[in-house]
């Protein structure tokens, strides 16, 4: 009876929590990946060459790290709805002031500490996905989730690419695209304040007996995982080996996603505008169904592991594939590829950490595993901007991360997913 109901449950879940979760994921990334579409501008306004542009794209995951963990524990200690209400009107404010850089030392500086605000956000949101969701339909919360990043890249590639054509005001355009798209996550923000609840027991929507119900399924799948310490937790090496697989994810979805529209401008011929917008929205587009369809297949099966494995090696392949064709539409299927399964990858990944720990283990842990592996954001774009440099040609750097994905399907495929931490 209680399966029968708790299957009536899941669908009432996503309905209620997803619509705004989706919102909060979409503006965060459109506000960490729309410096893609500025490139352009920061260079020939700004004065900020390629290897800035990389440096200074990356350097977002350099304050990103620094206060994932305390942001999680305080988010734990009071509650979700509160501190990502506050970690997105502070990023909003943060990422509207990139319009008015002035030379690569303002724009490193509005990078850090556009990281250092959001620094919380993603692992607080995976964090407050189990206070709502067992183990049973995690893979596809998980994966609902994740249609932020390509949903935000379907929709923002072409808002950004005409934001990004159309001076107005005495701005340039790449300047508008910054205040809009950042003010709009500072007003989220604020509505996030009465759209979320902190757990089940607060949410009216929910009837006493389904709330009987998901609290006791919650509650067992809890009693399964290890209540451990935060500072054993964080000195696990298999959380360790974890947060290894989530950098080389991490480095290849990165990697791609902050050189994508330039690389679909070369395939184009055409410099970054609405156009490109346009086209860099295919590979999204795809990833989405992708995500739509896998997660539910391995809920149903429980080998999100090999397939997250799979999905990485693909994306590697199709990476390379991309690098070496000649054709542009080879190319923009490689691509399609190689974006689908950096999408699926970290979204298998989430139910490892998630099914090992609980409580405040759980929040350390997850700050912690994706504090080192959103470094992989840092790493990837200054590797592939120095192999590009040192070769020559654009070729080098999307090989580099093919060797990256392919160290990281090995990886993902001997990763720790047993029940508790010992």
């Amino acid at each position: 009876m209680a399966q029968a109901q708790l299957s009536s449950i899941i669908p009432k879940l996503h309905r209620n929590l997803m619509p705004t979760l989706l919102m909060m994921y979409m503006l965060a990334f459109l506000d960490r990946a729309n410096v893609g579409f500025a490139r352009e501008g920061l260079e020939t306004d700004a004065g900020i060459g390629a290897a800035a542009f990389a440096f200074g794209a990356s350097v977002f995951f350099i304050g990103y790290a620094v206060l994932e963990v305390p942001s999680n524990l305080i988010l734990h200690r009071i509650g979700a709805r509160v501190w990502l209400a506050r970690i997105m009107i502070t990023w909003g404010l943060i990422s509207a002031a990139t319009a008015f850089v002035q030379g690569p030392t303002s724009y490193y500086v509005i990078r850090f500490l556009l990281g250092m605000a959001e620094a919380g956000f993603f692992p607080g949101v995976i964090y407050y996905l189990t206070y709502w969701y067992p183990a049973s339909a995690r893979a596809r919360s998980v994966g609902m989730f994740f249609y932020g990043a390509p949903l935000a890249l379907t929709f923002g590639g072409p808002i950004s690419g005409q934001l990004v054509a159309h001076d107005a005001f005495g701005l340039h355009g790449w300047q508008i695209m910054f205040i809009v798209e950042g003010l709009a996550a500072s007003i989220g923000g604020i509505a996030v304040l009465w759209l979320l609840k902190d757990g089940p027991q607060k949410a009216t929507w929910l009837s006493d007996d389904e709330k009987a119900v998901l609290q006791a399924e919650l509650q067992k799948d809890n009693e399964s995982r290890e209540h451990a310490s935060v500072w054993k937790t964080l000195r696990n090496p298999r959380v360790l080996f974890l947060a290894l697989v989530y950098f080389l994810i991490q480095a290849g979805f990165y990697g791609l996603t902050f050189f994508l529209p330039t690389q679909i401008g070369r395939i184009l011929g055409t410099s970054v505008g609405l156009e490109v917008g346009l086209v860099s929205a295919i590979p999204w587009a795809a990833a989405l169904v992708a995500v739509t369809i896998l997660p539910r297949w391995c809920d149903a099966r429980g080998n999100a592991r090999p397939v997250g494995a799979m999905a990485l090696a693909l994306s590697g392949c199709a990476l390379a594939v991309s690098a070496l064709t000649s054709s542009p539409i080879v190319a923009m299927i490689a691509l399609t590829i190689a974006a689908s399964g950096l999408i699926v990858a970290p979204a298998m990944f989430w139910t490892m950490p998630t099914a090992i720990l609980s409580g405040a283990a759980l929040a350390g842990g997850i700050g912690l595993i994706n504090a080192i592996g959103n470094l992989g954001g840092f790493a990837a774009p200054n590797l592939r901007a120095a192999l590009d440099a040192a070769f020559a040609n654009n070729t080098a750097g999307l090989l580099g991360l093919c060797a990256i994905c392919l160290i990281g399907a090995c990886c993902y495929a001997v990763a720790p997913r047993g029940k508790r931490i010992t």
